[in-house]
């Protein structure tokens, strides 16, 4: 019995001496975090073409007469919205530069958007010139009453533009057709369309192109066309219309495409006559796939002939 109190009090006193050899806890120091810096980026670097083209003076595009307004910071305002007076410009941030005429100088194109204190917002096209240092306003065309802007660039002397307009049913507010399209700048001040495509409700590009005669070629009094269709026009018929250097149309006619399904390719090959055009004149022949619906244009490719 004895040996058995002897060996609990052995245990206790074994317990207590571990619970009191415990180490005591030390106290942390709070952690210091060093932020890791940020890496440096560099402020995108905008071409000085773009500050100027902002500060410079701007033929107004839908004005009754002639006038130009200051620009400042990409802005002009007159008056108070809802005035008879108001006039609001504003330089989109669509902008492009390119030598477009072949002068060893790159003129600039920028998109411009007007409002008169109504619900329209017109967007334009508008051509810059470097002049001595200065960028001076050269000429200007509608593209639509607010469209939806998505590309706009310069290459091959061509300004190139990608948008959604408005179709024949859709509302103001809503422009559902997309369009791409190429200018081209040709004296005296004048820009050009030269070919138009648009896309089909399922996404399908309907797009005219003119294989033969190419540009500059000579023709006498009438040319064999040659090209193709991505989708087949209404009843196959295709329209052709001849314009002189200042864009009055001189003739005009319809052009008979291949029979096809509606909906596939086609090709056209007619012999389009010129008329009594003096020789040495410069003419651009469009060929053209119209909406009958609204006399809209679906498709558009042209070419520059010189007449012998």
């Amino acid at each position: 019995m004895v040996k058995y109190y002897s060996l609990i009090f052995a245990l206790f006193l074994f317990g207590c001496n571990s619970a009191s050899s415990s180490p005591t806890p030390v106290p942390t120091a709070a952690a210091t975090l060093t932020p890791v810096p940020s890496p440096t980026v560099a402020p995108t670097s905008i071409p000085d073409y773009v500050t100027k083209i902002r500060n410079a003076q701007y033929q107004l595009g839908t004005a009754d007469t002639l006038r130009v307004v200051q620009l400042k910071d990409g802005k002009f305002e007159q008056g108070a919205p809802g005035g008879t007076d108001y006039v609001s410009v504003n330089v989109t941030d669509f902008v492009a530069a390119g030598d477009l005429n072949n002068d060893g100088q790159a003129e600039i194109a920028v998109l411009t958007a007007e409002n008169y204190g109504g619900s329209g917002t017109f967007v334009f096209l508008a051509v810059y010139a470097d002049i001595n240092g200065k960028l001076t306003f050269q000429t200007s065309i509608l593209v639509d009453d607010r469209p939806m802007l998505n590309t706009l660039s310069i290459k091959e002397d061509e300004i190139f533009l990608d948008a959604i307009t408005h179709g024949a049913s859709d509302p103001m507010c809503c422009p559902t057709l997309k369009t791409t399209r190429h200018y081209q700048f040709v004296a005296p001040n004048q820009l050009t369309m030269t070919d138009y495509s648009t896309f089909t409700p399922d996404g399908k590009p309907r797009s005219i192109k003119i294989e033969t005669p190419t540009n500059d070629s000579q023709t006498y009094s009438s040319i064999q066309f040659r090209g193709s269709e991505t989708v087949a026009p209404f009843e196959n018929n295709l329209i052709y219309r001849i314009y002189d250097v200042a864009g009055i149309e001189l003739a005009s006619g319809s052009v008979t495409t291949s029979a096809a399904k509606p909906g596939e390719p086609v090709t056209f090959d007619p012999v389009i006559s010129l008329g009594n055009i003096l020789s040495g004149a410069t003419v651009r022949v469009e060929i053209q796939d119209v909406n009958a619906a609204d006399n809209s244009l679906f498709a558009m490719d042209s070419v520059e002939l010189v007449v012998k």
